[in-house]
């Protein structure tokens, strides 16, 4: 059990303070341990306080070369000891994805700083949680690690609210995150944006990989560069510039009006056939299925998931050096698939790196 939670503890990576004070001036205040120039540059520029627009953003997340952030900010009521301090932001960086977990302690953390003013008491829960998964306080309120599952991040978003936003194209969805594609998704509101990226991996749920999620991107050369260095990914932007950046996406999803385009580049890996209308139309009646949770149709989009690679299956050996299974191209074109199907399939078997070399 101990060993179960000190895996779980290790994963935060470090907590910041950044405040805004009445002279509307932003400052990086203190963090614990240090943090690189690099890493402080990006989370000013994700915390709210620094955005023109005053539009307070209560929770951010996102992703940065595996490094997971989280962003809670907190107007200072007139009845806080902060006298100079007009909103502040509590940041946390960490290895692992889970929104619900830390926006509950940076939740406690904020608290703490509007009673006490200082980062001391901060500091002290802080290393209470990294080191024994648990900080406890009576007005201030619990955290314990362990309430907080992965598998619960995994599920918080809803697949059915996606079907019945997109119908149908929820294929190309599926299809692209099958086949390791660059989705973005544009919608002027964060939270809008975060709610709908977050829940996509779910569609490829075999793979539970978490790690392509880039929940909140900005259009700056170094999240560019760290974002192209992904083999495929989702990315969540809330600057309309990016529907004209085609170099950085093979789908783009407009989400404020709910249309889905595939770039030119992406076409022929992407191209629909009969194979894709089953999976399309067994996606919509399970997600429309008032009886069914939104973890029974994952479940159900799984299955279908593990059919198609079964059908590939038998076009597969193992490689000449004996270490994985390959594609044998010629006994799947032999099997005159639809080309539609026969062309998905090879793609398939390239984004999981079973083409010879």
């Amino acid at each position: 059990m101990a060993a179960t939670e000190a895996a779980d503890t290790q994963l935060m990576l470090g907590v910041g303070l950044i405040e805004k004070d009445t002279n509307g001036e932003v400052l990086w205040v203190w963090c614990y341990p240090s943090t690189t120039a690099t890493l402080r540059n990006l989370l000013l520029r994700k915390c709210c306080l620094t955005d023109e627009n005053k539009l307070l953003h209560p929770f951010v997340f996102g992703q940065y070369r595996r490094t997971w952030f989280y962003i809670t900010t907190v107007e200072v009521p007139d009845s806080s000891i902060l006298k100079k301090v007009t909103h502040f932001s509590i940041v946390l960086t960490a290895k692992d994805f889970n929104p619900e977990k830390y926006a509950a302690f940076t939740r406690i953390l904020c608290r703490m700083y509007l009673k006490h003013g200082s980062p001391v008491k901060m500091m002290e829960s802080y290393i209470a949680v990294l080191t024994k998964g648990i900080c406890q306080s009576e007005e201030n309120g619990s955290f314990l690690s362990k309430d907080f599952d992965t598998r619960k991040a995994y599920l918080a978003g809803s697949i059915k609210d996606i079907v019945s936003q997109f119908g149908m194209e929820t294929v190309i969805l599926h299809t692209a995150l099958m086949l390791k594609k660059r989705i973005v998704v544009y919608h002027p509101k964060i939270e809008a944006v975060q709610e709908f990226t977050r829940t996509l991996p779910a569609l490829v749920w075999h793979r539970q990989d978490w790690t392509i999620l880039h929940s909140y991107v900005h259009l700056d050369a170094d999240e560019l560069e760290a974002l192209q260095m992904c083999p495929g990914y989702i990315a969540g932007f809330v600057d309309l510039e990016v529907s004209n950046r085609s170099d950085l996406y093979d789908v783009f999803v407009n989400l404020a009006d709910s249309e889905i385009t595939i770039a030119p580049l992406a076409k022929e890996a992407m191209t629909m056939g009969k194979l894709h209308k089953e999976i399309g139309q067994l996606i919509v009646q399970s997600a429309e299925d008032p009886e069914k949770s939104d973890s029974q149709v994952i479940q159900d989009i799984s299955l279908k998931t593990k059919e198609i690679f079964t059908n590939l299956a038998p076009f597969s050996e193992v490689s000449d050096d004996g270490e994985k299974r390959v594609l044998n191209y010629e006994a799947l074109k032999q099997r005159r698939f639809p080309p539609a199907t026969e062309n998905f399939l090879y793609h398939l078997a390239a984004a999981e790196q079973m083409l010879k070399i």
